[in-house]
Protein backbone atom coordinates (compact mmCIF):
# COMPACT_ATOMS: atom_id res chain seq x y z
CA UNK A 1 0.00 0.00 0.00
CA UNK A 2 1.47 3.34 -1.04
CA UNK A 3 1.90 6.12 1.51
CA UNK A 4 -0.40 8.43 -0.50
CA UNK A 5 -3.16 5.83 -0.57
CA UNK A 6 -2.81 5.17 3.16
CA UNK A 7 -3.31 8.91 3.75
CA UNK A 8 -6.46 8.81 1.60
CA UNK A 9 -7.77 5.73 3.41
CA UNK A 10 -7.23 7.45 6.76
CA UNK A 11 -9.28 10.39 5.52
CA UNK A 12 -11.94 7.97 4.22
CA UNK A 13 -12.31 6.52 7.71
CA UNK A 14 -12.88 9.99 9.12
CA UNK A 15 -15.43 10.74 6.40
CA UNK A 16 -17.24 7.48 7.16
CA UNK A 17 -17.49 8.50 10.81
CA UNK A 18 -18.83 11.93 9.89
CA UNK A 19 -21.43 10.55 7.48
CA UNK A 20 -22.71 8.01 10.01
CA UNK A 21 -22.77 10.61 12.80
CA UNK A 22 -24.81 12.97 10.62
CA UNK A 23 -27.47 10.38 9.79
CA UNK A 24 -30.45 9.65 12.07
CA UNK A 25 -29.93 5.94 12.72
CA UNK A 26 -32.15 4.46 15.39
CA UNK A 27 -31.15 0.81 15.88
CA UNK A 28 -27.93 -1.16 16.30
CA UNK A 29 -26.74 -4.52 15.06
CA UNK A 30 -23.42 -6.35 15.26
CA UNK A 31 -20.87 -4.07 13.56
CA UNK A 32 -19.31 -6.93 11.60
CA UNK A 33 -22.46 -7.15 9.47
CA UNK A 34 -21.73 -3.77 7.90
CA UNK A 35 -17.97 -4.30 7.99
CA UNK A 36 -18.32 -7.47 5.93
CA UNK A 37 -20.37 -5.61 3.34
CA UNK A 38 -18.03 -2.64 3.18
CA UNK A 39 -15.02 -4.88 2.69
CA UNK A 40 -16.58 -7.23 0.11
CA UNK A 41 -14.21 -8.06 -2.74
CA UNK A 42 -14.64 -6.20 -6.03
CA UNK A 43 -13.17 -7.79 -9.12
CA UNK A 44 -10.40 -5.76 -10.75
CA UNK A 45 -10.65 -2.91 -8.24
CA UNK A 46 -7.27 -2.55 -6.62
CA UNK A 47 -7.91 0.80 -4.92
CA UNK A 48 -11.26 -0.06 -3.34
CA UNK A 49 -10.03 -3.51 -2.27
CA UNK A 50 -6.94 -1.97 -0.64
CA UNK A 51 -9.24 0.45 1.18
CA UNK A 52 -11.29 -2.51 2.37
CA UNK A 53 -8.15 -4.17 3.76
CA UNK A 54 -7.26 -0.93 5.53
CA UNK A 55 -10.73 -0.70 7.10
CA UNK A 56 -10.48 -4.28 8.35
CA UNK A 57 -7.17 -3.49 9.98
CA UNK A 58 -8.30 -0.20 11.53
CA UNK A 59 -11.59 -1.61 12.82
CA UNK A 60 -9.72 -4.02 15.10
CA UNK A 61 -8.55 -1.12 17.28
CA UNK A 62 -10.95 1.76 16.55
CA UNK A 63 -13.81 1.44 19.06
CA UNK A 64 -15.57 4.56 17.79
CA UNK A 65 -15.67 3.08 14.28
CA UNK A 66 -17.13 -0.17 15.65
CA UNK A 67 -19.92 1.69 17.43
CA UNK A 68 -20.79 3.71 14.35
CA UNK A 69 -20.68 0.67 12.06
CA UNK A 70 -23.12 -1.06 14.40
CA UNK A 71 -25.64 1.67 13.54
CA UNK A 72 -25.13 1.15 9.82
CA UNK A 73 -25.57 -2.60 10.26
CA UNK A 74 -29.29 -2.10 10.80
CA UNK A 75 -29.53 -1.01 7.17
CA UNK A 76 -27.37 -3.90 6.02
CA UNK A 77 -29.63 -6.37 7.83
CA UNK A 78 -32.60 -5.14 5.82
CA UNK A 79 -30.72 -4.56 2.56
CA UNK A 80 -31.56 -0.85 2.65
CA UNK A 81 -28.43 0.17 0.77
CA UNK A 82 -30.03 3.25 -0.80
CA UNK A 83 -30.84 4.58 2.66
CA UNK A 84 -27.34 4.04 3.99
CA UNK A 85 -25.20 7.14 4.53
CA UNK A 86 -21.93 5.39 3.63
CA UNK A 87 -23.02 3.36 0.62
CA UNK A 88 -20.45 5.09 -1.62
CA UNK A 89 -17.70 3.65 0.61
CA UNK A 90 -19.24 0.18 0.57
CA UNK A 91 -17.88 -2.47 -1.79
CA UNK A 92 -21.11 -4.48 -1.54
CA UNK A 93 -23.14 -1.49 -2.66
CA UNK A 94 -20.72 -0.82 -5.50
CA UNK A 95 -20.95 -4.45 -6.63
CA UNK A 96 -24.76 -4.35 -6.51
CA UNK A 97 -24.86 -1.00 -8.34
CA UNK A 98 -22.81 -2.43 -11.18
CA UNK A 99 -24.92 -5.59 -11.35
CA UNK A 100 -28.06 -3.49 -11.70
CA UNK A 101 -26.59 -1.47 -14.52
CA UNK A 102 -27.85 -2.98 -17.71
CA UNK A 103 -25.00 -4.20 -19.89
CA UNK A 104 -26.88 -2.69 -22.80
CA UNK A 105 -27.05 0.74 -21.17
CA UNK A 106 -25.50 3.50 -23.32
CA UNK A 107 -21.89 4.28 -22.49
CA UNK A 108 -19.88 7.48 -22.35
CA UNK A 109 -16.29 8.62 -22.03
CA UNK A 110 -15.87 11.87 -20.09
CA UNK A 111 -12.70 13.79 -20.92
CA UNK A 112 -11.58 16.68 -18.70
CA UNK A 113 -14.32 15.43 -16.39
CA UNK A 114 -13.76 17.85 -13.51
CA UNK A 115 -16.00 17.07 -10.57
CA UNK A 116 -18.33 15.08 -12.81
CA UNK A 117 -21.31 17.41 -13.29
CA UNK A 118 -21.79 16.65 -16.98
CA UNK A 119 -21.39 12.91 -16.35
CA UNK A 120 -23.90 13.08 -13.54
CA UNK A 121 -26.51 14.49 -15.90
CA UNK A 122 -25.85 11.60 -18.29
CA UNK A 123 -25.86 8.92 -15.58
CA UNK A 124 -29.17 10.27 -14.26
CA UNK A 125 -30.50 9.46 -17.74
CA UNK A 126 -29.24 5.89 -17.59
CA UNK A 127 -25.77 6.19 -19.13
CA UNK A 128 -22.67 4.45 -17.76
CA UNK A 129 -19.25 6.10 -17.71
CA UNK A 130 -16.62 3.77 -19.16
CA UNK A 131 -13.62 6.10 -18.84
CA UNK A 132 -13.15 9.48 -17.17
CA UNK A 133 -10.06 11.66 -17.03
CA UNK A 134 -8.81 14.83 -15.37
CA UNK A 135 -5.45 16.28 -14.47
CA UNK A 136 -6.58 17.52 -11.03
CA UNK A 137 -6.33 14.94 -8.26
CA UNK A 138 -9.18 16.49 -6.27
CA UNK A 139 -11.47 16.21 -9.31
CA UNK A 140 -10.60 12.55 -9.85
CA UNK A 141 -11.21 11.83 -6.15
CA UNK A 142 -14.56 13.62 -6.25
CA UNK A 143 -15.54 11.85 -9.45
CA UNK A 144 -14.61 8.40 -8.17
CA UNK A 145 -16.50 8.89 -4.92
CA UNK A 146 -19.72 10.03 -6.58
CA UNK A 147 -19.64 7.68 -9.57
CA UNK A 148 -19.30 4.21 -8.03
CA UNK A 149 -20.61 2.67 -11.26
CA UNK A 150 -17.23 3.40 -12.87
CA UNK A 151 -14.21 1.26 -11.90
CA UNK A 152 -11.62 3.42 -10.17
CA UNK A 153 -8.98 2.00 -12.54
CA UNK A 154 -10.85 3.73 -15.39
CA UNK A 155 -10.91 7.15 -13.74
CA UNK A 156 -7.54 8.31 -14.97
CA UNK A 157 -5.54 10.98 -13.21
CA UNK A 158 -3.12 12.85 -15.44
CA UNK A 159 -2.59 14.21 -18.91
CA UNK A 160 -5.11 13.20 -21.56
CA UNK A 161 -2.23 11.63 -23.51
CA UNK A 162 -2.29 8.88 -20.89
CA UNK A 163 -5.84 8.15 -21.96
CA UNK A 164 -4.98 8.27 -25.66
CA UNK A 165 -2.17 5.75 -25.20
CA UNK A 166 -4.28 3.33 -23.13
CA UNK A 167 -7.73 3.90 -24.64
CA UNK A 168 -8.08 0.43 -26.18
CA UNK A 169 -7.15 -1.22 -22.88
CA UNK A 170 -9.44 1.06 -20.86
CA UNK A 171 -12.46 0.59 -23.11
CA UNK A 172 -11.91 -3.11 -23.74
CA UNK A 173 -14.65 -4.69 -25.81
CA UNK A 174 -17.28 -2.13 -24.81
CA UNK A 175 -18.98 0.03 -27.41
CA UNK A 176 -18.74 3.73 -26.56
CA UNK A 177 -21.84 5.64 -27.61
CA UNK A 178 -20.88 9.21 -26.75
CA UNK A 179 -17.68 11.07 -25.87
CA UNK A 180 -18.36 14.12 -23.71
CA UNK A 181 -16.18 16.80 -22.16
CA UNK A 182 -14.90 20.33 -22.23
CA UNK A 183 -11.22 20.85 -23.10
CA UNK A 184 -9.64 23.68 -21.08
CA UNK A 185 -10.02 26.80 -23.09
CA UNK A 186 -7.75 29.63 -21.99
CA UNK A 187 -6.91 30.48 -25.57
CA UNK A 188 -10.59 30.86 -26.44
CA UNK A 189 -11.40 33.20 -23.59
CA UNK A 190 -13.23 36.40 -24.43
CA UNK A 191 -10.36 38.23 -22.79
CA UNK A 192 -7.94 36.79 -25.33
CA UNK A 193 -7.96 38.87 -28.50
CA UNK A 194 -6.22 36.32 -30.70
CA UNK A 195 -8.39 33.29 -29.91
CA UNK A 196 -6.48 31.14 -32.36
CA UNK A 197 -7.21 27.45 -32.41
CA UNK A 198 -3.47 26.87 -32.80
CA UNK A 199 -2.76 28.63 -29.51
CA UNK A 200 -0.46 26.22 -27.59
CA UNK A 201 -2.92 26.30 -24.69
CA UNK A 202 -5.53 24.73 -26.94
CA UNK A 203 -3.61 21.56 -27.73
CA UNK A 204 -6.01 19.74 -25.40
CA UNK A 205 -8.80 20.40 -27.87
CA UNK A 206 -6.73 18.53 -30.47
CA UNK A 207 -6.37 15.64 -28.00
CA UNK A 208 -10.13 15.54 -27.60
CA UNK A 209 -10.48 15.18 -31.38
CA UNK A 210 -7.91 12.38 -31.32
CA UNK A 211 -9.84 10.39 -28.70
CA UNK A 212 -13.05 10.74 -30.71
CA UNK A 213 -11.20 9.53 -33.79
CA UNK A 214 -9.82 6.49 -31.95
CA UNK A 215 -13.03 5.46 -30.20
CA UNK A 216 -15.46 6.42 -32.99
CA UNK A 217 -18.57 6.95 -30.86
CA UNK A 218 -21.95 7.55 -32.46
CA UNK A 219 -21.99 11.07 -30.98
CA UNK A 220 -19.77 13.51 -29.18
CA UNK A 221 -20.75 16.46 -27.00
CA UNK A 222 -18.14 19.15 -26.45
CA UNK A 223 -18.81 22.17 -24.26
CA UNK A 224 -16.76 25.33 -24.05
CA UNK A 225 -16.82 29.08 -23.54
CA UNK A 226 -18.61 31.33 -26.01
CA UNK A 227 -15.20 32.60 -27.17
CA UNK A 228 -14.77 29.35 -29.05
CA UNK A 229 -17.42 30.58 -31.52
CA UNK A 230 -14.60 32.45 -33.21
CA UNK A 231 -13.03 29.18 -34.32
CA UNK A 232 -16.26 27.23 -34.81
CA UNK A 233 -15.66 26.76 -38.53
CA UNK A 234 -12.28 25.23 -37.78
CA UNK A 235 -13.81 22.90 -35.18
CA UNK A 236 -16.44 21.76 -37.69
CA UNK A 237 -13.70 21.13 -40.26
CA UNK A 238 -11.51 19.16 -37.83
CA UNK A 239 -14.34 16.79 -36.97
CA UNK A 240 -15.46 16.55 -40.59
CA UNK A 241 -12.03 15.14 -41.43
CA UNK A 242 -12.67 12.20 -39.06
CA UNK A 243 -16.18 11.51 -40.32
CA UNK A 244 -18.48 13.65 -38.14
CA UNK A 245 -21.09 16.25 -38.99
CA UNK A 246 -21.22 18.99 -36.38
CA UNK A 247 -23.62 21.67 -35.23
CA UNK A 248 -23.19 24.13 -32.38
CA UNK A 249 -25.31 26.44 -30.26
CA UNK A 250 -24.98 28.55 -27.16
CA UNK A 251 -27.21 27.08 -24.45
CA UNK A 252 -28.12 28.85 -21.23
CA UNK A 253 -28.40 26.60 -18.19
CA UNK A 254 -31.20 28.79 -16.81
CA UNK A 255 -33.52 27.36 -19.48
CA UNK A 256 -33.14 23.89 -17.97
CA UNK A 257 -33.93 24.63 -14.34
CA UNK A 258 -30.54 25.96 -13.22
CA UNK A 259 -31.01 29.19 -11.17
CA UNK A 260 -28.21 31.19 -12.77
CA UNK A 261 -27.27 32.78 -16.05
CA UNK A 262 -24.71 30.36 -17.44
CA UNK A 263 -24.12 30.37 -21.18
CA UNK A 264 -21.97 27.63 -22.68
CA UNK A 265 -21.13 26.78 -26.25
CA UNK A 266 -22.19 23.22 -27.03
CA UNK A 267 -20.97 21.23 -30.05
CA UNK A 268 -22.85 18.07 -30.99
CA UNK A 269 -21.42 15.82 -33.67
CA UNK A 270 -22.42 12.44 -35.04
CA UNK A 271 -21.49 9.91 -37.71
CA UNK A 272 -25.00 8.47 -38.11
CA UNK A 273 -26.33 10.99 -40.63
CA UNK A 274 -28.58 12.47 -37.93
CA UNK A 275 -29.64 16.11 -38.18
CA UNK A 276 -27.78 17.79 -35.31
CA UNK A 277 -29.87 20.95 -35.62
CA UNK A 278 -32.99 18.87 -35.03
CA UNK A 279 -31.36 17.53 -31.86
CA UNK A 280 -30.67 21.06 -30.67
CA UNK A 281 -34.26 22.06 -31.41
CA UNK A 282 -35.49 19.16 -29.30
CA UNK A 283 -33.15 20.10 -26.45
CA UNK A 284 -34.42 23.68 -26.63
CA UNK A 285 -38.05 22.51 -26.52
CA UNK A 286 -37.44 20.85 -23.14
CA UNK A 287 -37.33 24.25 -21.50
CA UNK A 288 -41.04 24.73 -22.17
CA UNK A 289 -41.87 22.19 -19.45
CA UNK A 290 -39.22 23.16 -16.89
CA UNK A 291 -40.13 25.78 -14.26
CA UNK A 292 -37.96 28.83 -13.71
CA UNK A 293 -35.99 28.74 -10.48
CA UNK A 294 -34.10 31.50 -8.69
CA UNK A 295 -31.36 31.88 -6.11
CA UNK A 296 -33.77 31.78 -3.17
CA UNK A 297 -35.05 28.40 -4.37
CA UNK A 298 -31.51 27.00 -4.30
CA UNK A 299 -30.69 28.37 -0.84
CA UNK A 300 -33.95 27.21 0.72
CA UNK A 301 -33.76 25.06 3.84
CA UNK A 302 -29.98 25.14 4.35
CA UNK A 303 -28.78 25.71 7.89
CA UNK A 304 -28.00 29.43 8.55
CA UNK A 305 -24.29 30.01 9.16
CA UNK A 306 -21.92 32.71 10.28
CA UNK A 307 -18.64 33.62 8.61
CA UNK A 308 -15.56 31.90 9.99
CA UNK A 309 -13.53 34.44 11.95
CA UNK A 310 -10.46 32.28 12.60
CA UNK A 311 -7.79 32.75 9.95
CA UNK A 312 -6.12 29.69 8.37
CA UNK A 313 -8.61 27.36 10.04
CA UNK A 314 -10.47 25.80 7.12
CA UNK A 315 -10.69 22.47 8.97
CA UNK A 316 -12.44 24.12 11.92
CA UNK A 317 -15.95 22.77 12.52
CA UNK A 318 -18.68 24.35 14.62
CA UNK A 319 -22.46 24.68 14.76
CA UNK A 320 -22.16 28.33 13.76
CA UNK A 321 -19.81 27.96 10.78
CA UNK A 322 -20.82 24.54 9.43
CA UNK A 323 -19.07 21.32 8.47
CA UNK A 324 -18.18 19.31 5.41
CA UNK A 325 -20.87 16.75 6.39
CA UNK A 326 -23.91 17.62 8.50
CA UNK A 327 -27.52 16.52 8.98
CA UNK A 328 -30.05 18.09 6.67
CA UNK A 329 -32.70 20.40 8.11
CA UNK A 330 -35.34 18.35 6.31
CA UNK A 331 -36.82 21.43 4.64
CA UNK A 332 -37.43 21.11 0.93
CA UNK A 333 -39.12 22.75 -2.06
CA UNK A 334 -39.75 22.02 -5.72
CA UNK A 335 -36.20 22.88 -6.79
CA UNK A 336 -34.54 20.80 -4.07
CA UNK A 337 -36.78 17.87 -4.95
CA UNK A 338 -35.81 18.37 -8.59
CA UNK A 339 -32.03 18.29 -8.12
CA UNK A 340 -32.23 15.51 -5.52
CA UNK A 341 -34.49 13.47 -7.84
CA UNK A 342 -37.07 13.26 -5.01
CA UNK A 343 -34.65 11.17 -2.90
CA UNK A 344 -34.91 11.49 0.87
CA UNK A 345 -31.36 12.71 1.41
CA UNK A 346 -30.51 12.96 5.12
CA UNK A 347 -27.14 14.71 4.90
CA UNK A 348 -25.83 17.97 3.48
CA UNK A 349 -22.26 18.01 2.18
CA UNK A 350 -19.74 20.86 2.01
CA UNK A 351 -21.95 23.43 3.76
CA UNK A 352 -19.16 25.28 5.51
CA UNK A 353 -18.44 29.00 5.60
CA UNK A 354 -15.05 30.51 4.84
CA UNK A 355 -12.92 32.99 6.75
CA UNK A 356 -13.75 36.67 6.48
CA UNK A 357 -12.10 39.58 8.22
CA UNK A 358 -14.08 42.07 10.29
CA UNK A 359 -14.07 44.70 7.51
CA UNK A 360 -15.59 42.35 4.94
CA UNK A 361 -18.20 41.09 7.40
CA UNK A 362 -19.16 44.70 8.10
CA UNK A 363 -19.42 45.40 4.35
CA UNK A 364 -21.57 42.31 3.88
CA UNK A 365 -23.91 43.32 6.70
CA UNK A 366 -24.40 46.90 5.43
CA UNK A 367 -25.29 45.97 1.86
CA UNK A 368 -28.79 45.13 0.72
CA UNK A 369 -29.52 42.54 -1.98
CA UNK A 370 -28.52 44.01 -5.36
CA UNK A 371 -25.99 46.45 -3.85
CA UNK A 372 -22.38 46.45 -5.04
CA UNK A 373 -19.03 48.09 -4.35
CA UNK A 374 -20.06 51.63 -5.31
CA UNK A 375 -22.92 51.75 -2.81
CA UNK A 376 -22.66 54.81 -0.52
CA UNK A 377 -23.42 52.65 2.54
CA UNK A 378 -19.89 51.23 2.40
CA UNK A 379 -18.02 54.26 1.03
CA UNK A 380 -16.21 54.85 4.33
CA UNK A 381 -14.76 51.32 4.54
CA UNK A 382 -14.55 50.33 0.87
CA UNK A 383 -10.94 49.09 0.45
CA UNK A 384 -10.72 49.87 -3.30
CA UNK A 385 -11.66 53.57 -3.33
CA UNK A 386 -8.77 54.61 -5.59
CA UNK A 387 -9.73 51.97 -8.14
CA UNK A 388 -13.50 52.01 -7.72
CA UNK A 389 -13.99 52.27 -11.49
CA UNK A 390 -12.21 48.92 -11.85
CA UNK A 391 -13.63 47.18 -8.80
CA UNK A 392 -17.24 48.39 -8.89
CA UNK A 393 -18.37 44.74 -8.82
CA UNK A 394 -15.77 43.56 -6.32
CA UNK A 395 -18.56 43.27 -3.78
CA UNK A 396 -22.02 42.18 -4.77
CA UNK A 397 -24.89 41.04 -2.58
CA UNK A 398 -26.99 38.45 -4.33
CA UNK A 399 -30.74 38.82 -4.82
CA UNK A 400 -32.89 35.88 -3.73
CA UNK A 401 -35.72 36.53 -6.20
CA UNK A 402 -33.43 36.67 -9.25
CA UNK A 403 -31.06 34.39 -11.11
CA UNK A 404 -27.72 34.04 -9.40
CA UNK A 405 -24.63 35.60 -10.86
CA UNK A 406 -22.69 32.98 -12.84
CA UNK A 407 -20.82 30.69 -10.46
CA UNK A 408 -17.09 30.67 -11.31
CA UNK A 409 -13.88 29.15 -10.01
CA UNK A 410 -12.87 32.61 -8.73
CA UNK A 411 -14.78 31.66 -5.60
CA UNK A 412 -11.69 29.76 -4.48
CA UNK A 413 -10.07 33.17 -3.80
CA UNK A 414 -13.01 34.97 -2.21
CA UNK A 415 -16.80 35.18 -2.32
CA UNK A 416 -17.08 38.97 -2.27
CA UNK A 417 -19.07 38.86 -5.50
CA UNK A 418 -21.30 36.14 -4.08
CA UNK A 419 -22.52 37.58 -0.78
CA UNK A 420 -25.39 35.65 0.76
CA UNK A 421 -28.61 37.68 0.43
CA UNK A 422 -29.50 37.54 4.14
CA UNK A 423 -26.40 36.35 6.02
CA UNK A 424 -23.16 38.36 6.40
CA UNK A 425 -20.91 35.91 4.56
CA UNK A 426 -20.14 34.53 1.15
CA UNK A 427 -21.84 31.47 -0.30
CA UNK A 428 -20.61 28.11 0.96
CA UNK A 429 -19.46 25.42 -1.51
CA UNK A 430 -22.81 23.65 -0.96
CA UNK A 431 -24.81 26.77 -1.74
CA UNK A 432 -22.78 27.26 -4.92
CA UNK A 433 -23.28 23.56 -5.74
CA UNK A 434 -27.03 23.96 -5.28
CA UNK A 435 -26.97 26.85 -7.75
CA UNK A 436 -25.10 24.54 -10.13
CA UNK A 437 -27.87 21.90 -9.59
CA UNK A 438 -25.82 19.24 -7.78
CA UNK A 439 -27.76 17.01 -5.36
CA UNK A 440 -27.11 17.61 -1.66
CA UNK A 441 -25.24 14.33 -1.12
CA UNK A 442 -22.74 14.99 -3.93
CA UNK A 443 -19.57 15.20 -1.85
CA UNK A 444 -16.73 17.39 -3.12
CA UNK A 445 -13.34 16.13 -1.95
CA UNK A 446 -10.06 18.01 -1.66
CA UNK A 447 -9.07 21.16 0.19
CA UNK A 448 -11.68 23.77 1.05
CA UNK A 449 -10.59 26.15 -1.72
CA UNK A 450 -10.55 23.32 -4.26
CA UNK A 451 -14.17 22.50 -3.50
CA UNK A 452 -15.01 26.00 -4.73
CA UNK A 453 -12.84 25.49 -7.81
CA UNK A 454 -14.55 22.21 -8.68
CA UNK A 455 -18.03 23.65 -8.27
CA UNK A 456 -17.16 26.80 -10.23
CA UNK A 457 -15.71 24.88 -13.19
CA UNK A 458 -18.63 22.46 -13.40
CA UNK A 459 -21.15 21.89 -16.12
CA UNK A 460 -24.52 21.97 -14.31
CA UNK A 461 -25.89 18.42 -14.08
CA UNK A 462 -29.36 19.62 -15.16
CA UNK A 463 -27.92 20.96 -18.41
CA UNK A 464 -26.12 17.66 -18.98
CA UNK A 465 -29.31 15.77 -18.22
CA UNK A 466 -31.29 17.77 -20.79
CA UNK A 467 -28.74 16.98 -23.51
CA UNK A 468 -28.54 13.30 -22.51
CA UNK A 469 -32.32 12.86 -22.46
CA UNK A 470 -32.52 13.77 -26.16
CA UNK A 471 -29.37 12.05 -27.40
CA UNK A 472 -30.28 8.67 -25.93
CA UNK A 473 -33.30 8.59 -28.22
CA UNK A 474 -30.97 8.52 -31.24
CA UNK A 475 -28.75 5.65 -30.12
Amino acid sequence: MSRSNEKKFKNDVQEIKEFISSYPYSTKEEYKISLNNITEYIQNEEYRNDRADYLLKVSEKDEELKVLLSLVSSKCQNYNCEECSINKYCNHYINETRKKKNLNSPKIIDLFCGAGGLSLGFTQEGFITVVANDIQECCVDTYAHNHPETPSNNIVLGDINNVIQDIEKLVGNQKVDIVIGGPPCQGFSAANRQRLIDDPRNHLYKSYVEVVDKVKPSFFVMENVKGMLNVADQVVEDFKKIGYTVSFRVLNAKDYGVPQNRERLIYIGNRKAVDNDKIFDEIASLSDDIPDFYLGDALFGLKPLEALRIKNATDYVSEKTGARIMPTTGQTNEYIEYINQSKDIKVTCNHKSRYNNDRDIEIYSRLNPGDKSDDPKIADIMPYKSRSHIFKDKYFKLEPNKLCKTITAHMKFDCNMYIHPSQARGLTPREAARVQSYPDDYFFRGSFTKTYMQVGNSVPPLLGRAIASILKQYL
